[in-house]
């Protein structure tokens, strides 16, 4: 009884604490908060909140590490927490680790998406397509620009043991036919090609416009598809759905 007594007093010290961290955190003091939020956490380590508020102070202070540390900690407690697999994600971009900072911020998107009902236009669902958009291009970009070097090396081996072939070819015959340098041409020309059609997929290509919502003109996140067949992004047509609702409802109440 009595440890079930200070369980509870120490649970409702530690929400004290984190009403005096979100308090600290409006001002911008951010020292403060940390501090309020590490004395909530020890007092209560099992509520995720602490940590991810914690790891947002340290986000505003632009110390990734501690918000590594914090979210992932966050997530041992709630896989499910939105902002703990977010703020993980841009700490882990941070670090330049591309791809397990698009797996975080991927897994943010599934959270949310168990509660995408409730409000499917919320400020975490730009804000995470937004980050994961520029996570992916990076990890494209990078991996791309890793290809290029590898395919320019091997085009330059390749390069090299024709024209050392050439040279051994010279110097056995000890004459230059003309055919011979028109071969050594071809050989060269169609390594190019070959080369050329390699390094087609690491470029940037135009958007087909099926992939794209005709209300935002974007490619589309979240699409659904209308009882006529068209399909929008879903937010847009829920914010069209929305507004049209309400032109009606003045049309009525003016007429």
């Amino acid at each position: 009884m009595v440890t079930g007594a200070a369980s509870a007093m120490a649970a409702k010290q530690a929400e004290r604490l984190k009403e005096d961290g979100n308090s600290c955190f409006k001002k911008e003091r951010f020292g403060a908060a940390i501090d309020a939020y590490t004395e909530a956490i020890t007092l209560s380590p099992k509520v995720p909140v602490y940590w991810t508020n914690r790891g947002l102070c340290h986000m505003k202070r632009k110390d990734w590490t501690r918000v590594e540390e914090d979210c992932r900690k966050a997530v041992q407690l709630d896989h499910n927490s939105v902002k703990a697999h977010y703020m993980l994600g841009l700490a882990l971009l941070q670090r330049k680790d591309y791809a397990d900072g698009v797996k975080a911020l991927q897994k943010g998107n599934w959270a949310l998406d168990l509660g995408r009902g409730a409000n499917p236009t919320g400020y975490m669902v730009e804000e995470i397509w937004e980050e994961l958009a520029k996570a992916k291009y990076m990890e494209w970009e990078l991996a791309s620009a890793r290809r290029s070097w590898e395919l320019n090396s091997l085009k330059e081996t390749c390069e090299a043991a024709l024209n050392h072939q050439r040279a051994l070819d010279m110097s056995r015959t000890k004459e230059s036919s003309e055919e011979a340098y028109s071969s050594h041409t071809e050989r060269l020309k169609a390594l190019n090609q070959v080369f050329e059609k390699a390094a087609e997929d690491d470029k940037p290509t135009e958007v087909p416009d099926y992939l794209c919502c005709n209300i935002t003109l974007e490619i589309f996140r979240d699409p659904v598809i209308s009882p006529s067949g068209v399909t929008y992004e879903r937010a847009a047509i829920l914010e069209h759905i929305n507004k049209v609702s309400i032109d009606h409802s003045l049309y009525i109440f003016f007429f």
